[in-house]
């Protein structure tokens, strides 16, 4: 027996001696109790008791309350930590995107209209060995401008790797037109020029510039550029009317030889210039991470 039934108990029997004690005292019968009908009252009080245990569980219940529900809330609420590995998008600042998209469809104009049907022709009649060749001959000729960069990155084992690339091709490759360096010796080019120098002194690359004919660039990039021509050979041995000639020349060759990329990246993107852009800077960044 529980506490509680045992004070409900206790109630109903002072109640009840109370009303039989002051029947007595009154001397009306008919407001006495008997016996039979206190032990009827008794007994209704014990079904009573045990209706409400039966439809009471013993057992108390998880509290699932507001203040409850506001904890789950709560801590539902609170956004996940983010990784330590999750690395922070690196953009291109463009202050001159006007400028840049109108030259960016001054060059896909100029790629559509002009240079994918002269390097398609030119594909279509020059094998590609041939074309490949001219390639490696435009290549070896370039060696200072790769192997000069190299000594001021400190890359010194780059740098002989070029010096002894430009021997070899210079003489068993037929003047740069094969690349026994890279076939019969396993010597790769050092593909570095002055902007990779730049960022690796750690010159950012300032804002994004996409220069017609030339192509996708930025400020420091532009530099380099310019750098580079100092070291480029052709700058001293060409005349004007012949480098007229041989740029246009060596742009449609190897045009010839990467139809179709330009393409892809059109098509996959929602927006050319910007996939283009970002394409570009995380390409030259790479290349300067890569030491």
């Amino acid at each position: 027996m529980s506490l509680m039934e045992m004070i409900y108990r206790i109630v109903i029997l002072s109640g009840l001696w109370l009303v039989t004690f002051s029947g007595l005292c009154s001397a009306e019968p008919s407001t006495s109790f008997s016996q039979a009908e206190t032990s009827q009252c008794i007994l209704q009080f014990d079904v009573e008791i045990q209706g409400v245990q039966a439809l009471t569980p013993l057992e108390p219940l998880k509290s699932e309350g507001p203040a409850d529900e506001e904890i789950q809330n709560s801590e539902e609420a609170i956004p996940p930590e983010p990784s330590e590995s999750a690395e922070s998008v690196d953009t291109l600042a463009d202050p001159l995107e006007p400028v840049n998209r109108v030259f960016f469809q001054v060059n896909d104009k100029f790629y559509f209209w002009v240079l994918k049907p002269v390097a398609s022709g030119y594909k279509a009649i020059v094998p590609q060995d041939v074309r490949v060749g001219v390639r490696n001959f435009f290549s070896n000729l370039t060696t200072p401008i790769r192997m000069v960069n190299c000594l001021l990155q400190a890359k010194f084992k780059g740098a002989g790797n070029e010096a002894v690339r430009f021997l070899l091709n210079s003489t068993f490759g037929l003047a740069g037109l094969l690349d026994p360096a890279k076939k019969e010796f396993n010597i790769d080019k050092q593909d570095e020029d002055f902007g990779q120098t730049l960022g690796s002194w750690g010159v950012g690359p300032a804002f994004y510039i996409d220069w017609p004919i030339l192509g996708p660039s930025s400020l420091r990039d532009t530099v380099g550029f310019a750098g580079d021509l100092f070291l480029d050979p052709r700058t001293y041995l060409f005349n004007r009317p012949i480098f007229y000639v041989v740029t246009p020349f060596e742009l449609v060759n190897d045009t010839s030889l990467r139809i179709g990329e330009y393409d892809d990246l059109k098509k996959a993107a929602i927006d050319p210039y910007v996939a283009l852009k970002d394409a570009y800077h995380q390409y030259r960044q790479n290349k300067i991470r890569k030491r």
